[in-house]
């Protein structure tokens, strides 16, 4: 890299490497010295991004969750936003009942392992796959259960893709909790979807704001305001940050995902600022095309499609020792720790299942 390479670069890079054309539900993140983790802005020098020295680590992940995986075009898409939602099954975010739990479960071993084969699967087999923060015999019975009778014949792409249409109509999918605390002080979790702003205490969604139901999203300090209406009423939601900088990104999440579900077309989007006081605040501005013209522009893609390479059985088995290496208990408002295998990931208390 040079140091004038800006972000755009490097995403174009990899996207060319898996020959990706739906790249933009794609972004890379990575995390500051101060465990502050960020998406890599494409407008700006990746030098100047970068708080640390090279070597960087960065991951490449799913920024914008497709609201209707029936649209996206290509099976490489679906099998890299399919790896995305196994990870956050892996790390609780995506919170379901105990039968989607057990679909998607058998969802992925059916991606992973093919159609049931006594003689190659023991008893305790699905033991051997680390699906779930917490998994349970039940759960994993009810898994093999399904995987025997009900997705017989199912190949990989397919199995793969009623994965993510389960996942879909679930609360959480696309859910990337951003821990605050409320203004009475209770510890909440705020996230952004397809269809809004979300607020959770616990387990439970306690708000959904739809996008166009939002007007202003705003920071100061290490408070984050959102104002919007509800039932014709105008209402100002604040939470509190543990960090100015944790504020930041989250304010920077929120301009970025309203921009990308809510707009007809980039062209409508306009420059935020953090501040009424226009040059005191941060400015900052989404750029990239928003989901209406990505779902259009896929359909307009007539390739033949590319191959699609299937990580072996004994590469996508979570290792045993994964556990050890992730940081738990940690406080809700403690900047995200990146965990050491990758520094990325992490997660939260073992009652806090976001």
């Amino acid at each position: 890299l040079q140091r004038e390479t800006k972000g755009q670069f490097l995403i174009d890079h990899i996207c060319n490497y898996y020959s990706l054309l739906e790249k933009d539900y794609f972004g890379i993140r990575y995390v500051d010295p101060e465990k502050q983790r960020h998406w890599l802005e494409p407008n700006k020098s990746i030098f100047k991004q970068m708080k640390s020295h090279p070597p960087y680590t960065m991951c490449f992940r799913v920024k914008f969750y497709p609201h209707e995986p029936l649209k996206i075009k290509e099976e490489l898409t679906r099998y890299l936003l399919y790896l995305q939602i196994k990870r956050d099954i892996f790390h609780g975010r995506l919170l379901c009942s105990f039968s989607d739990a057990a679909y998607l479960g058998a969802c992925i071993v059916q991606a992973e392992l093919g159609d049931y084969d006594p003689d190659e699967h023991p008893e305790n087999y699905i033991s051997d796959f680390k699906i779930f923060p917490k998994q349970s015999q039940k759960l994993e019975k009810k898994i093999a259960e399904m995987h025997k009778n009900e997705f017989r014949g199912q190949s990989p792409a397919v199995a793969e893709f009623n994965l993510l249409l389960k996942a879909n109509s679930l609360e959480t999918y696309g859910v990337d909790p951003h821990p605050c605390k409320d203004s009475f002080g209770t510890t909440t979790f705020l996230g952004f979807t397809a269809a809004g702003f979300v607020v959770f205490q616990g387990n439970k969604r306690i708000h959904l704001l739809k996008w166009c139901d939002v007007y202003k999203l705003k920071f100061e300090g290490k408070t984050f305001y959102v104002f919007g209406s509800q039932k014709e009423k105008k209402a100002v939601l604040s939470f509190h940050t543990s960090t100015p900088a944790a504020c930041k990104h989250l304010w920077k999440c929120g301009v970025e995902n309203q921009a990308f579900y809510k707009y007809a077309k980039s062209s409508q989007i306009k420059t935020m600022s953090s501040s009424k006081i226009f040059f005191k605040g941060s400015r900052f501005r989404y750029s990239g095309k928003v989901a209406k013209e990505v779902v259009e522009a896929s359909s307009k893609i007539q390739r033949e499609p590319p191959q699609v390479h299937r990580t072996s059985i004994t590469q996508s088995r979570s290792s045993p020792s994964l556990n050890k290496q992730l940081i738990i208990n940690m406080e809700p408002l403690q900047p995200l720790l990146p965990s050491p295998c990758e520094e990325e990931e992490v997660p939260l208390d073992e009652g806090e299942s976001l």
